[in-house]
Parts: structure tokens; C-alpha cells; sequence
């Protein structure tokens, strides 16, 4: 499908993009901005905004709707912990985001990895918030409680569809063991923002998002991002359609009223996008509702 003009990005090329993009590569690091062709890495490289991902380029899932090499990872990489938070320091950042590949082949899925960049950009960089965008980490017991008690600022953990289409959209994920791991997270630590994400333009229906929404909000989740799914190649899900500007309005609109206490939907909506800014909304918004 020919992409609307509303999504259309001018590609990046500032002079601080390039700064960012040395310090990642001086650091050995790789990104889900670059390995999953995000649309809004030009934005977000030149405002020094990157979203790490750790435990490798290689994923144990394969996700038809996902840009990242499937595979048989290497091993785990413990100097990465150094490094990130080598890197964390050098761009000074003042919240950043970490996420990672799927990696069925470990026993704990990737969670003692999690907490260990964690403990160590508490220790290095004591003023950066921290925010983990993370696995399922199905059938991996403990590991979801493991990584809550390190007490990230920010939980997160992509929905990404609506159930009907999981089997299609992520056949190695269930609907309800994702959702399970947002509520457990509040049931270890209340005071964690939890967030989740979707994505739209699969073959939902309006309704089936409004249902998911709800599911979120029964699984204590504080903040919602909804964004228009762009095919990476060929070979990916086909986009079924593109939603408007004023649907994505109303998905907003809805979401507060379903008590989201942040929401952000928009054609290039992602995860991580301004990540920084809507973390200070959050904080400021949960201070409000306990005067």
C-alpha cells in the first residue's frame, strides 16, 4: 500500500544524529531503532533519545509483523552492562530505554541480564530514569517478579494486537500470559508506571482495540501508545489498512476515559517514542490524582 502523507518521515541526517549514532557504535550497542526500522529515528537520535537493545540482534521468536533477524542468538554478552552504561553516561541522558530480543534459549529468558543493567545504571548514572520495554518471558517462572523488584521506573510490555490475530501476528506469544505479566508487575511493586502498546492496521476492528484497552486497565496498566503498523519488507504481515488522524483522536479520547492516566496514538506513535517527555507526564499526573 502506498503509505498517506501523514506518515511520511524526511530522512535523518543532523548533525547531532550522527553524533548519537557514533557514541552507539563507539559502544558496541545495538538498537530497536535501527534493527526494527523505526520511522522516528532521525527525531529521536538528534534529541540523543536511543532505546538500547541488549542480549543480542538475534530473536527466538518470528513475529510476522517484526523487522528483527530470527535466529539461534549467541551467547550472552555480561561486558554489554559496562558498556551501556558507558554510553548512558557519555550522551547524558536523562531517561532511557531498554529493551531486548526474545530468548527462549535462556532459562531465566533474559531477566537476571535485565536487572543487572539496571543495578548498574543505578550505580553509574544515578540521576537517568530508567525504562524496559521486555519479552514475555513466557514459561520462564520468576523471571517477570525477578526484574519488578529492580524496580525500573517505567515496565512495559507491548500487547501489540488484539487476540484474534496472535496466532497470525505472534505465534509464539499468548494474549493472556502477556497480560498476566503486566498486572503481576503492579502485585510486586504498585508504585511501577506499567505501560503497553498497540498496534493498529492488522485487521482489528475498532472494537477488539476498545476490548484490549479494557483488559489493560483491569491489569492496573498506566500507560497506553497505539500506532499505525508499517509493513518492514515484503515478506512481513501485510497492512490491512491504514487508520486516519481522527481515529487515532478517538482512540485517545476513549483511552482517558478509560482512566489511562498517559496515552499517546498517532500514525508514528512507538514504544519508546519521547519516552523522556511522557515520563515526566506521568509522574506529574500520578502526584496530581494523590493531592
Amino acid at each position: 500500500m502506498r503509505k498517506p502523507k501523514w506518515i511520511r518521515v524526511k530522512a535523518p541526517g543532523s548533525p547531532a544524529f550522527h553524533d548519537t549514532r557514533k557514541m552507539i557504535q563507539k559502544a558496541g550497542l545495538h538498537t530497536v531503532c535501527e534493527e526494527a526500522a523505526c520511522p522516528n529515528i532521525g527525531e529521536c537520535w538528534a534529541e540523543k533519545h536511543v532505546t538500547v537493545m541488549i542480549l543480542g540482534d538475534t530473536c527466538t521468536r518470528g513475529c510476522t509483523f517484526c523487522n528483527v533477524t530470527t535466529g539461534k542468538p549467541g551467547p550472552v554478552d555480561h561486558a554489554e552492562v559496562d558498556r551501556l552504561a558507558d554510553m548512558v553516561s557519555g550522551l547524558d541522558l536523562n531517561h532511557v530505554v531498554i529493551t531486548s530480543v526474545d530468548r527462549d534459549d535462556l532459562d531465566d529468558g533474559g531477566a537476571g541480564h535485565f536487572v543487572s543493567c539496571i543495578e548498574k545504571l543505578r550505580s553509574a548514572a544515578p540521576d537517568t530514569t530508567i525504562e524496559i520495554l521486555t519479552p514475555d518471558f513466557l514459561r520462564k517462572k520468576g523471571a517477570i517478579e525477578e526484574v519488578a523488584r529492580a524496580r525500573p521506573d517505567v515496565f512495559n510490555h507491548n500487547l501489540e494486537t488484539i487476540p484474534r490475530l496472535y496466532r497470525e501476528v505472534r505465534p509464539g506469544s499468548r494474549y493472556f500470559a502477556s497480560l498476566n505479566l503486566l498486572w503481576l508487575v503492579k502485585q510486586v511493586d504498585p508504585t511501577i508506571f506499567t505501560k503497553s502498546g498497540l498496534m493498529v492496521g492488522l485487521g482489528e476492528t475498532r472494537d477488539e482495540v476498545l476490548q484490549v484497552m479494557d483488559d489493560m486497565r483491569e491489569a492496573g496498566v498506566d500507560f497506553l501508545t497505539v500506532g499505525q503498523y508499517l509493513q518492514p519488507t515484503p515478506q512481513h504481515h501485510t497492512i490491512d489498512r491504514f487508520w486516519t488522524a481522527e481515529e487515532f483522536e478517538e482512540i485517545e479520547r476513549l483511552a482517558y476515559a478509560k482512566g489511562f492516566l498517559m496515552v499517546s496514538a498517532s500514525p508514528l506513535t512507538r514504544s519508546s517514542h519521547h519516552a523522556d517527555r511522557d515520563f515526566a507526564i506521568l509522574k506529574q499526573r500520578r502526584e496530581a490524582g494523590a493531592l
